[in-house]
């Protein structure tokens, strides 16, 4: 008998481990997740008991034996009044508990640190803003608030990683954001929610939560040698971007040195915010949003850069706060013949620093 109760215990230890009812608690807003759950289960309890109570005593106090011929009972305006306020009362507190956290859950903190997710069938493509890519992986570090930018390349997906209770759409053509703060490092599942095929099972990754150090140090080993903000220089150069978008006062396109976050006006009078949305739709589809001054003149790169691509413009765009890539690459061009082959004095030190970091570049 003495060794009964060990035995017994390790089926419930066992059973909890490997098929736990709830995931860890693994970001800052897990408990808060758990806490109005754990409400919302216990008023339905409580409701379900009464319901209950009261259906079993009406059916004892009111049975035909002790009441052969039927009465007709008044209704209570007291009664009614009760049983209506209480309900509404709690489900009005369940609605503004659950709206507090929706609306924390999807506005990132303006200090979070932005990481792009591209799902396709079937895998999550991970893009880190220093160059460091991933597939059906995660890293991201502990203590540290980190933005997800979403969408896919195909059909609707959904990210969810339940340790951290978040979970958000990845929909075709539209950025979609969700971030958390992880708390524990360790090893989280991530999974995609929404059917979206045949091998939709199959659509799953890791989430790796590192101490800050580690985090580095993982930064460090895994970059690809350039960044998304220097890919998309390269793209931007490659795409000529530069013969319209050069800040000169004959310019035929908008100047977009610190661009990004600005207020717009558009050509028919309207205001819109330069977000990651806006500026992929203008290298999308650049004729439905025309800014105020400028010719509809930009042809479509729709089906000739990928979404990565896409991402990478996007940032070197977020980062330009001035023109001075851009010019460097136009004097380059625009030397007369007799100067051709000679760096002008003021230039030489900026045109070499511009040089080495072109060298990094990726081919």
């Amino acid at each position: 008998m003495n060794h009964i109760s060990p035995v017994i215990w390790q089926f419930p230890v066992k059973w909890m481990t490997n098929f736990p009812l709830f995931p860890p608690e693994a970001s800052t807003i897990a408990p808060q997740m758990d806490a109005l759950l754990f409400f919302m289960v216990l008023v339905s309890l409580i409701g379900l008991t009464v319901v209950v109570l009261l259906i079993i005593s009406f059916s004892i106090l009111y049975n035909k034996k002790r009441h052969p011929v039927a009465e007709q009972i008044e209704g209570s305006i007291l009664l009614e009044a009760t049983w209506t306020i209480i309900p509404l009362g709690l489900f009005l507190v369940m609605f503004v508990w659950g709206a507090v956290i929706y609306f924390r859950v999807f506005t990132p903190p303006a200090n979070a640190m932005n990481i792009y997710v591209v799902g396709k069938q079937w895998m999550w493509k991970i893009e880190h803003p220093g160059g460091q890519h991933e597939i059906n992986a995660l890293h991201v570090p502990a203590g540290r608030a980190v933005q997800l930018t979403l969408i896919s390349q195909d059909v609707f997906h959904s990210f969810s990683i339940p340790a951290f209770r978040v979970k958000r759409e990845a929909i075709p053509g539209r950025y979609t954001t969700v971030w958390f703060e992880a708390t524990t490092p360790g090893t989280y599942h991530l999974f995609c929610t929404q059917y979206c095929g045949t091998n939709h099972s199959q659509m799953i990754g890791d989430v790796v939560v590192q101490t800050p150090e580690d985090y580095r140090k993982w930064l460090s080993n895994s970059t690809s040698g350039v960044s998304l903000a220097q890919d998309g220089e390269r793209l931007f150069a490659s795409l000529s971007c530069s013969a319209c978008h050069n800040a000169r006062p004959n310019a035929r396109g908008p100047n977009l040195a610190n661009v990004y976050g600005s207020r717009l006006t558009l050509s028919n009078g309207q205001t819109i915010t330069a977000d990651e949305a806006y500026l992929r739709q203008s290298i999308l589809n650049p004729s439905q949003h025309i800014t105020q001054g400028y010719a509809p003149i930009m042809p479509t790169y729709q089906g000739q850069i990928s979404e990565e691509g896409v991402i990478a413009l996007i940032e070197f765009i977020k980062n330009l706060n001035s023109d001075y890539r851009i010019q460097q690459t136009l004097n380059t061009t625009d030397l007369p013949p007799e100067s051709e082959g000679k760096t002008p004095p003021a230039a030489q030190a900026p045109a070499a620093k511009a040089h080495a970091t072109q060298g990094r570049v990726k081919k």
